[in-house]
């Protein structure tokens, strides 16, 4: 009888067991290949990587108005913003750097296969209303942050991951929005939750910009100067260099100074 109890206790110590292995794998961070750099080491960087996703591409030509082709003016603007990332320090990766397509789903394989970075998908925007203008900054409410597979089994880490990196978001999104509107002087049509695709579906801090309106007269008049679509780029840059700054601070240990005694 004791001889059968133990050997249950056994059977069930090794389940537990192969499912914590599985678990620990699945959570290890996928190893990724970085580009040459002389910059900081990725272990003094908040984050290692800035994904910067052009939307659109190849038979995806997004919106197209007044003689404006958005997948090209979403490749412009990334490229503008990954120079001036760049100069920061920073380590950059384009989801694509020409005119080709790349599917939702293998933009946000792209930031997931990164250990530790941030994800800024660049788009333009369009309304049925000729007089709607502006620029606003989006995050998605909740993200998939760890494999769905594991969702079943641990439904208790849901929860607290996927609201960990929608604060994230958030916080990333509000700080290019600030400097958008600052460079710009575009009407602020403030941050919003949006569940888009390519951002729900990034298990890191992940943002969507829309840069403006294609349907509108004076946003494309701006959009059409290399100026603007520059103050666009730095602006991005300009968040990411404060966003950045706020998770230094965060990790920086307090320095207390005690009494010495005499």
């Amino acid at each position: 009888m004791h001889r059968e109890i133990g050997r249950s206790i056994l059977a069930w110590l090794g389940l537990l067991l192969m499912a914590a292995s599985f678990v620990w794998l699945q959570l290890l961070p996928r190893l990724a290949t970085f580009p040459d750099t002389t910059q900081k080491p990725a272990s003094e960087q908040p984050f290692a990587v800035v994904v910067i996703d052009p939307g659109h591409g190849g038979l995806d030509s997004g919106t197209m108005k007044a003689g404006m082709v958005e997948k090209d003016l979403t490749l412009d603007v990334a490229r503008r913003a990954e120079r001036l990332i760049q100069s920061r320090g920073l380590v950059t990766m384009l989801t694509r750097a020409d005119d080709s397509y790349i599917s939702l789903s293998a933009r946000a394989a792209i930031a997931n296969e990164q250990p530790n970075c941030i994800f800024i998908s660049i788009h333009f925007d369009e309304a049925g209303r000729p007089a709607a203008t502006g620029i606003e900054t989006y995050y998605a409410a909740r993200q998939v942050s760890i494999p769905e597979r594991l969702m079943s089994w641990l439904p208790f880490l849901q929860k607290a991951s996927l609201e960990s990196a929608s604060s994230e978001s958030q916080s990333l999104a509000s700080f290019i929005q600030e400097e958008l509107v600052a460079h710009t002087q575009a009407v602020n049509r403030g941050t919003r939750p949006q569940q888009f695709f390519v951002i729900a579906n990034v298990r890191h801090p992940a943002v969507l910009v829309e840069g403006g309106f294609l349907t509108n007269k004076e946003d494309v008049s701006k959009l059409a100067t290399e100026n603007y679509r520059e103050q666009i780029a730095a602006a991005i840059s300009d968040g990411v260099g404060r966003y950045r700054d706020v998770l230094q601070q965060q990790r920086t240990p307090l320095v207390v100074n005690l009494p010495v005694d005499e």
